[in-house]
């Protein structure tokens, strides 16, 4: 296959087949000639690679089996199943803990404290600095992180890491300040600012802290908490579960009811404006609805997981599919341990 558009394909169309490989058939393509190897170091192509895999979404699954102190992840992908998944690379025992942009942030199981930051495509990882700080948490003594945040910017190859929760020493209770550690990687180091609030952060479920007409965002330009109104008819709406995810780089809100799932997406973000963009019927899975959680989503579909399924819901043909079922009892719901996750070329160092 000639590069130089004088064989059987130009050189565009070549380009736009490679860019649509997994990363890791990308990276053994590498070897056919001098210009292939230099496409992953080619800020275009890094572009045109991260644009098309960011409408293929996957989730990646962390399988606890009760009878064995051990897991083991899966990656789900509409288009191409169900595979497995490793991080064996980081020669550590991991938990996930947040998921953005093709990067992973990984706490290490056995050290606490211990950060990671990798492309488990690449195989590119960070180990992040020790904080000096003391551990932050809600309860003791699991001394994790409340809350475990990544930001990813992949035009600048740069990313954040925020670590957020409570400074607690055995056997007092909480001072009531609020400790924000954000790790930026362009600078290598860590920085910390306090929020002093009274019942602000007092449910935080996975990551996600919503309350009856507002969320909390922060501004990491300015270190700085903000709210930020739910639409009218999420507020005064009845018997709703509220869950946020992206939706084509927009934030987005999805409501869940018993019969009802409502999509809406944040058209502007500082008129704080929301649109509804999608209205699903539960009824087909009804008996499953108490129990489902969305993971992530598309134009073309959402996947949801439950306790023990992941469902894939196909917004033309509004069929839904299941992707994945366990074969016992899984020491957590699915949707516990459940992360969006898309593949990239994006580098941790």
């Amino acid at each position: 296959m000639n590069m130089r558009g004088d064989g059987v394909f130009p050189e565009e169309v070549v380009i736009q087949i490679l860019a649509r490989l997994p990363v890791k058939s990308l990276f053994r393509s590498k070897t056919v000639c001098k210009r292939w190897y230099r496409l992953a170091s080619d800020k275009y192509f890094i572009q045109l690679y991260n644009e098309i895999s960011s409408k293929n979404p996957m989730i990646l699954v962390d399988i606890s089996e009760a009878s064995e102190s051990k897991s083991s992840l899966i990656c789900v992908d509409n288009v191409r199943g169900v595979s497995e998944f490793s991080l064996a690379f980081l020669n550590d025992r991991v938990r996930v803990r947040a998921s953005c942009n093709g990067l992973l942030c990984c706490s290490s199981i056995p050290d606490k404290g211990v950060y990671y930051v990798c492309n488990p495509m690449t195989r590119d990882f960070k180990l992040l600095p020790k904080s000096r700080e003391r551990p932050v948490t809600r309860f003791h003594p699991d001394d994790e992180a409340t809350l475990v945040g990544l930001a990813c910017d992949l035009t600048y190859q740069k990313f954040k890491v925020v670590l957020a929760g409570y400074h607690r020493n055995f056997g007092h209770r909480s001072d009531g300040s609020f400790v924000c550690l954000v790790f930026d990687s362009e600078l290598n180091k860590w920085r910390k600012f306090i929020t002093f609030q009274d019942d602000h952060f007092s449910h935080m479920n996975k990551n996600q802290v919503v309350f009856n007409s507002y969320m909390l965002v922060l501004d990491l330009s300015c270190d700085i908490w903000r709210k930020m109104q739910l639409p009218y008819d999420v507020i005064h709406g009845m018997g709703y579960r509220i869950y946020l995810l992206e939706f084509n780089g927009r934030l987005s809100i999805i409501q869940i009811s018993e019969a009802w799932m409502n999509i809406w997406v944040l058209s502007d973000y500082w008129k704080e404006e929301w649109s509804m963009v999608d209205k699903v019927s539960l009824r087909c899975i009804r008996g499953m609805v108490p129990g489902i959680f969305p993971i992530s989503q598309t134009d073309e579909y959402i996947f949801l997981a439950t306790h023990k399924q992941v469902l894939v819901y196909h917004r033309k043909s509004r069929v839904w599919k299941e992707m994945y079922s366990v074969k016992f009892s899984s020491t957590f719901p699915l949707w516990f341990s459940a992360h969006a996750y898309r593949s990239s070329m994006f580098s941790c160092n």
